[in-house]
């Protein structure tokens, strides 16, 4: 498990912060998971960009934790030339209202959120991953 640092009696955490919790809080995702995303990388950015948010239909930047921007496992086939490298994006300043709005401890939130996007990379349904996230399907 994870050092867990009281964030509330620290200034906040800077997008280098979040990338060591993500990089921490990924090593307890399981093994079955990770095993198939080491090619994806894992990047942090304040916000998502407008671009984005307007594709998804989304008139907030806060509403948007995370995203995965790729081909899932269930679509790619081995005769696909590979166009982008899989990504999965956090977005700091939405993690961080959020976590402030609920009181769940950061690295908690960040992992699910990491989970919930990694997911997406091997064509989960939504239910596939909240299984995975409490631990109840590996």
């Amino acid at each position: 498990m994870p050092l867990r640092i009281n964030w509330r009696e620290t200034p906040s955490p800077s997008l280098g912060d979040i990338e060591e919790i993500a990089a921490e809080t990924y090593k307890t995702i399981p093994q079955v998971l990770r095993s198939r995303v080491d090619e994806v990388m894992i990047r942090v950015e304040q916000f998502a960009d407008d671009e984005t948010l307007a594709d998804l239909g989304m008139e907030s930047p806060f509403e948007l934790l995370g995203l995965y921007r790729g081909v899932s496992l269930d679509q790619k086939s081995t005769l696909d030339l590979p166009q982008n490298v899989d990504m999965i994006f956090l977005y700091r300043r939405p993690l961080l209202d959020y976590w402030c709005e609920t009181g769940e401890e950061l690295d908690t939130l960040i992992r699910h959120v990491l989970v919930h996007e990694i997911g997406h990379h091997f064509g989960y349904s939504d239910d596939d991953m909240e299984a995975i996230d409490t631990g109840t399907k590996a």
